[in-house]
């Protein structure tokens, strides 16, 4: 249970903030938001953010209001979250396994749309055997294998296959495929991350013709993370994208591009200053992600972030970084943003550096 007596209250300034804490500006989140629903009404492509970054129905609701024609989620108790939260168009584009997950993926089709995805027939009859036991129906997409070799289908006979299984499965609705190009998602050439899009969709769009050829309809065709947006959104045949890091971005996806804007920082407080080029910050690994590198130091020119345990960052400062005093306050950008805020309980949604509203992170540690 979280204390909210230490959490100050809205008109409040950044530097009344307690920290670790996570900052989010939300004039420029949702800047990101209405960015990527005008690239999508644009193309004709619907946007069904993933928010296994931000964990949060507020933000979901908020890509909704946008014109977000749903919402995915990694994990079973995300979705949970987000259904609670009042979001009730869910895509689970990951495998769903096990009687207690799909037990509870049909309580939530009680409340919402549900589709999951698919990639094992055995899956696919116990899926059927829940639903078809409860009265239920849930839609169901292949998953397809388009070259990051992670879970999915071949495309050919084998995706074929497994919609054939589907479709003739009572409770469940066939509704289409995914593929999701995450290999090539963060490639920082363009070309090259280009390239590696177009074949990837290539897969899936055959894998989509050869359903079709077998006399079954193919309504969804999901696909695409952050940096890729911009290729596969423009492809014939996609019919939603499935981003998820654009409405934050991170250190990581700012080395890609500044299409979107970063909106997230995590704030930390100068703890120790033992020498004249060292200071020490509160946030080390159990508040700060190192996954894809040691955080961003973006408001204070001359400091750099060097090392990290488990409750402390340490700063090599110079210049006008050496003014830094114990108690001043520091602005981090995490290098991989979701990770990070998996390991925190609220944002601190802030407009004009004054402290607007406090969110829950709702799906954080729901990964079961």
């Amino acid at each position: 249970m979280v204390d909210l007596q230490y959490f100050p209250l809205p008109g409040a300034s950044i530097d009344e903030i307690d920290t670790p804490a996570i900052i989010v500006d939300l004039d420029v989140a949702e800047a990101n938001i209405k960015r990527l629903q005008d690239f999508g009404d644009a193309n004709g492509t619907a946007i069904r953010p993933h928010s296994k970054t931000h964990k949060s129905p507020v933000f979901a609701r908020k890509q909704i209001e946008a014109g977000a024609i749903g919402i995915c989620c990694a994990k079973v108790g995300e979705a949970e979250a987000m259904v609670a939260g009042g979001v009730k168009n869910i895509l689970i584009p990951n495998q769903v396994v096990g009687d207690s997950k799909i037990k509870r993926v049909m309580a939530l089709a009680s409340e919402a749309n549900i589709v999951v995805a698919a990639d094992d027939a055995g899956n696919v009859e116990q899926l059927s055997a829940a639903a078809s036991g409860v009265g239920k129906e849930i839609g169901v997409i292949v998953e397809v294998n388009v070259g990051m070799n992670r879970c999915g289908t071949e495309p050919g006979e084998d995706t074929t296959a497994l919609a054939r299984i589907i479709t003739n499965s009572p409770g469940l609705r066939f509704d289409g495929v995914m593929g999701y190009e995450g290999h090539t998602v963060a490639v920082r050439d363009e070309s090259e991350r280009r390239a590696n899009a177009e074949g990837a969709m290539a897969n899936l769009i055959s894998a989509v013709e050869n359903i079709e050829a077998a006399g079954m309809p193919v309504n969804v065709v999901s696909a695409a993370g952050t940096g890729t947006y911009n290729i596969t959104g423009k492809m014939d045949r996609i019919t939603d994208l499935q981003c998820g890091s654009y409405i934050f971005m991170d250190g990581d996806y700012m080395e890609v591009f500044e299409d979107f804007k970063p909106a997230l920082t995590v704030l930390a407080t100068v703890i120790s200053r033992p020498t004249s080029d060292r200071a020490v910050l509160d946030t080390g690994m159990k508040s700060m992600s190192i996954d894809r590198g040691l955080p961003i130091v973006v408001d204070q020119p001359g400091a750099t972030y060097e090392k990290i345990s488990e409750e402390h960052g340490i700063m090599s400062v110079e210049g006008d970084a050496q003014r830094l005093k114990v108690g001043d306050k520091v602005q981090l950008r995490p290098m991989h943003g979701d990770t990070t805020i998996n390991l925190h309980s609220h944002y601190f949604g802030i407009r004009k550096n004054k402290l607007d509203s406090i969110i829950e992170i709702a799906g954080r540690g729901r990964f079961r």
